[in-house]
């Protein structure tokens, strides 16, 4: 009889682990996907996005705008649209294309750009930005982005490692485009910056 139900409970006890497993595996698979194809999550490490940014900020990134790439393949699907002036764009560093890297595009391929002082000059046109931040502002160009890339710079413009520095971005090494804020941290006051959470990134 003792025999007899042990037997009985045994194959209940796999059908368990099993169902289990499966969901779990589904679930990695989608969240795969996702994080590949659609969205995935950014924390802001430094200040060259001030004020927009802030270190701490914790984003989401739609990837599927400018055309999500296949993992470990120099291959991306069709996007909605190609970057444009004023996108904030995650990308990866050129310098070692493993490091995530947040700026904001200024110019597109083709495009000619210039720094005087604290005026950015696109095509010989001053540019209306009220999100840039200067402290003393400098000079750089005129550049023309060549074909297949495009210029990015970080919203705080005197504390910012970009395009100035490291040269225009292939956009090959794009992720994706800055959505929204789904979290803030300020670690100098330790605590949560409620105010910031859901802000639309522009």
């Amino acid at each position: 009889m003792f025999g007899k139900g042990t037997k009985e409970r045994t194959p209940r006890r796999k059908s368990i682990i099993r169902e289990y497993t499966e969901i779990i595996a589904m679930a990695v698979i989608l969240a795969f996907f996702v994080r590949t194809f659609f969205i995935q999550a950014f924390k802001i490490p430094s200040e060259s996005m001030e004020n927009t940014l802030l270190v701490g900020d914790f984003l989401f990134a739609n990837k599927f705008v400018y055309g999500p790439k296949f993992p470990l393949l120099h291959k991306r699907l069709p996007g909605v649209r190609d970057p444009q002036p004023g996108d904030i764009i995650i990308f990866k560093y050129p310098g070692d294309e493993q490091t995530d890297y947040i700026k904001r595009c200024v110019a597109v391929e083709g495009q000619t750009v210039e720094l005087r002082g604290r005026q950015l000059i696109v095509d010989g046109v001053v540019q209306d930005e009220e999100y840039a931040k200067y402290f003393h502002g400098s000079n750089y160009g005129p550049f023309r982005v060549p074909d297949g890339h495009i210029f990015m710079m970080g919203d705080n413009r005197d504390n910012s490692a970009d395009s100035r520095v490291w040269g225009p971005l292939d956009k090959d090494l794009i992720l994706g485009k800055a959505m929204f804020i789904y979290f803030s941290w300020n670690q100098g006051a330790k605590a949560i910056r409620f105010s910031r959470i859901g802000d639309i990134i522009r």
